[in-house]
């Protein structure tokens, strides 16, 4: 099938098994350092490349294949007898397969535990690999190049291989050498706002559908990335879905707003519905379940300690669709193995968060911003409006405060002793979300003194007459809006202390 192949790989995983019928039926096989030392341990004949471009392999290596005498053979055109001649001119036979993948950037990167720039590092930039990569590629129609081991089988198997075969194997070379600049670009500057910004990622697997039944939807990892969901071990139960990524994300990014403390995390459709925090995982588990017992049913559950058997019986009373936590203790598996279908996935790195910027679509391209930042504690510099708050007042307007950035706006959140009481989220106005927060906190809870958090300002003061109305004397917001004052007034005429912090935290 193939008479002349270039071969030159770092990853040499089934490299030998792919070639050896081949080179039994008569393939030539051309080849770089490593590689051609190691094909020659397995048995292989092997012709270096210096014997091909009639050169020596200089400066350790950075110099082989970047040769006229070898990209003149991947580039050649059979139509043109200009080429042909050329190549018989300097006695040179075309190449038919070409083999290679990259110098190991990303799994030294990984190695490293750091982004810092090393020669080591910086020596794992290929340059003849994507060269000759991209050369068989863009030649296709004469060329079979394989980038990746895994295509190796697949290519065995077909007794001919067409031109769309060709092409989508050509396309896989240029979608690995412009993730492996891409990986390359961000290690050396993670900066926003420069004139380009790339996108790159390997699949994790592909799911069974999207948001709905009708989409399809597949799941990538940042190239580069260690920490990620990705490295969460599933456990038990049925497969993860694609809303199911999307809830565990947002409830783990919740979780990590209260990093140190023993805490739990309810998600309902991507938006929490209930949070506890307490000096127990059990009591912040109950608080999180018990803040809404409505919502919660069909849940999402993010523990910030290992689950327990005490945890996982609580959680076993419920309908839920997933619980992350670092870990599980085997009485908590033993409590679990009788919910077949409940999703247990153990993600021991997940307080460790993306450094990543965020990325959303829109028609024709995309925005990309750095994440959002809540306070990590207490503010002084906040503008106080009446009392002088109290420890614990002021640890659960901070904890509201946490927890209203992670719904998406308009959003309130009113709170108390380290427990979510009524959450509104997602409305078009914002007294309208202050309703709905008030009106879940009445139907489950019986506060003494709640306190409420607002995404942003109120434009009018008929969101602190209904607070009023409902008991809470605490609300902490961003303020900001031209009727501050009236705001403020009538704060002062109904007995509502306000906190000012000057900075808002919207969620879309």
């Amino acid at each position: 099938m193939f008479k002349n192949a270039l071969v030159s790989v770092s990853d040499k995983t089934g490299l030998v098994d792919f070639l050896r019928p081949y080179v039994d039926q008569g393939l030539r096989v051309v080849s770089t350092g490593g590689t051609a030392k190691y094909l020659r341990k397995h048995g292989f004949k092997v012709v270096d490349v210096q014997e091909q471009t009639q050169f020596p392999e200089v400066m350790d290596g950075r110099v082989k294949t970047l040769h006229p005498f070898i990209h003149m053979a991947l580039l050649f055109r059979p139509h043109k007898e200009s080429d042909l001649q050329l190549l018989k001119q300097y006695q040179l036979e075309p190449f038919d397969l070409v083999i290679g993948n990259l110098y190991p950037f990303e799994e030294t990167l990984k190695n490293l535990g750091s982004d810092f720039i090393t020669e080591e590092l910086i020596e794992q930039i290929d340059i003849g690999g994507p060269s000759l990569l991209r050369a068989a590629a863009k030649n296709f129609r004469q060329i079979i190049v394989i980038c990746s081991p895994s295509d190796y089988k697949w290519v065995q198997n077909k007794k001919e291989l067409t031109l769309e075969d060709r092409r989508w194997l050509a396309s896989k070379v240029f979608a690995h050498t412009a993730a492996y600049d891409s990986l390359i670009a961000q290690t050396l500057n993670n900066k926003l706002g420069e004139s380009q910004w790339n996108l790159s990622g390997d699949m994790v697997k592909s799911l069974r559908y999207g948001e709905n039944p009708q989409q399809e939807a597949y799941w990538y990892h940042w190239k580069g990335e260690v920490h990620g969901l990705h490295q969460a071990q599933v456990l038990q139960g049925k497969e993860l879905s694609f809303n199911n990524l999307l809830d565990i994300e947002a409830a783990v990014s919740t979780l990590r707003e209260f990093n140190g403390k023993k805490s739990c995390v309810a998600v309902k459709h991507n938006n929490p519905c209930g949070v506890g925090v307490a000096d127990s995982l059990v009591a912040a588990v109950e608080r999180a379940l018990k803040a809404d017992p409505v919502s919660v049913f069909g849940g999402v559950v993010a523990c910030s300690h290992e689950v327990d058997e005490q945890e996982a019986l609580l959680c076993s009373n419920l309908f839920l669709e997933c619980l992350v936590a670092p870990s599980f203790s085997e009485k908590a598996l033993s409590v679990f193995s009788s919910k077949k279908n409940l999703r247990l996935l153990a993600w021991k790195d997940l307080f460790i968060g993306d450094k990543r910027p965020d990325v959303r679509r829109v028609s024709g391209g995309f925005l990309v911003q750095t994440k959002d930042q809540v306070s990590v504690q207490w503010d002084n510099s906040w503008k106080l409006i009446g009392e002088l708050p109290s420890e614990r007042i002021k640890a659960d307007l901070l904890f509201a405060w946490k927890v209203c950035a992670h719904l998406k706006s308009n959003a309130i959140s009113i709170a108390e002793s380290g427990q979510t009481l009524g959450l509104g989220m997602g409305q078009t106005n914002r007294v309208d979300a202050v309703k709905e927060a008030i009106e879940r906190m009445k139907q489950f809870h019986q506060p003494k003194e709640p306190v409420l958090a607002s995404d942003a300002f109120f434009p009018f003061p008929d969101s602190i007459e209904l607070a009023a109305d409902a008991g809470i004397r605490w609300v902490i917001q961003p303020g900001g809006s031209i009727r501050d004052q009236e705001v403020i007034q009538k704060a002062r005429e109904r007995g509502v202390n306000l906190i000012l912090t000057g900075k808002r935290h919207f969620l879309h």
